[in-house]
């Protein structure tokens, strides 16, 4: 697969967000101004490194699909405009000094967000179409394409932990009037102390580990079954398509599990570095279930009982 066949919309849009991920790193330390407790460019820096990654995996699985070329490529199109158009927001509210999602404190702020929400949308759905293309569509290798399948299953389900973000705190509906509706945290305000660079909660529940992560199923569970066939080289028994299409569905349960676990810890307003005992207990029966998927997996198939010789019986 050459540069050349990707759908280049995506591919363009991917360049561009290379170039801006480097002026906004350079923002970020040139430019002393903060929002909701952050340099105010490191939102642009994260979704440009995070729309060029996407943009890049879309338009590979693009490139996957043989029957209706068409509607492929306008979706992928699709794609990269409500990409282009979320990004240019967002740079655009960080040059005014102001915060591009949830705000709603204006007019403009607010037709800006719902601006955002929508392309949003746009992509998931068009995202979706291409999962079914997909589930349609034959490719060589059976656990290649389980993976990109999976993958791409899991990552809707993480691009839709989003949109549970959306959703105005107890706190934000007794305002009657808020300017910020919707909120990333779970139990404590947004801009309080977080992780180094992602900036997840360190005090309360943060729903971008979730989405975070399982976004990114869509290169995680295909470079899963790629490092499998690397793998092979060395183990014999990584070679049988049975043991690494069983193994790719094992990782992507475990995958999704992830996903779910830290959504349901972010919901219930406990901090990703600080697990109870419910979670740790979830955890831990996730692990032993990924546990016995893989000595499954990886068991030789059973062999068939020797033939009874003509007449043995008699």
């Amino acid at each position: 697969m050459t540069i050349a066949k990707l759908h280049r919309p995506l591919v363009i849009v991917a360049g561009l967000m290379a170039v801006l991920a480097l002026a906004a790193l350079t923002g970020i330390f040139a430019d002393d101004r903060t929002l909701v407790g952050a340099p105010i460019w490191l939102k642009p820096f994260k979704f440009a490194v995070s729309i060029a990654v996407y943009a890049t995996t879309i338009a590979w699985l693009l490139s996957l699909l043989e029957r209706r070329p068409r509607l492929a490529w306008w979706l992928g199109t699709t794609i990269a405009g409500a990409m282009l158009g979320e990004i240019v927001i967002i740079v655009g509210q960080a040059v005014r000094g102001r915060q591009s999602h949830f705000n709603v404190g204006t007019p403009l702020d607010s037709v800006l967000y719902s601006i955002m929400g929508a392309t949003i949308a746009i992509a998931w759905v068009a995202t979706l179409v291409i999962a079914v293309l997909l589930l349609m569509q034959r490719l060589p290798d059976r656990a290649d394409a389980l993976a990109v399948r999976l993958g791409i299953l899991v990552a809707l389900g993480g691009m839709a932990v989003g949109f549970l973000m959306t959703t105005p705190s107890a706190a934000q509906l007794a305002q009657g009037r808020p300017s910020i509706v919707g909120a990333h945290a779970v139990g404590v305000a947004d801009g309080g102390p977080g992780l180094p660079l992602v900036g997840w909660s360190t005090t309360g529940g943060d729903l971008r580990a979730g989405h975070f992560i399982g976004m990114h199923a869509l290169q995680a569970v295909p470079l899963f079954a790629f490092a499998l066939v690397l793998a092979g080289r060395r183990i014999a028994r990584l070679r049988e398509d049975r043991v690494r299409i069983r193994l790719v569905g094992v990782f992507a349960f475990l995958y999704a599990g992830v996903t779910v676990l830290v959504t349901w810890q972010a919901l219930r307003g406990q901090p990703l570095t600080h697990p109870d005992a419910p979670t740790l207990a979830a955890a831990a029966v996730l692990l032993a279930l990924t546990a016995i998927g893989t000595a499954w997996a990886s068991a030789s198939p059973g062999r068939a009982p020797a033939a009874v010789p003509a007449g043995a019986l008699s």
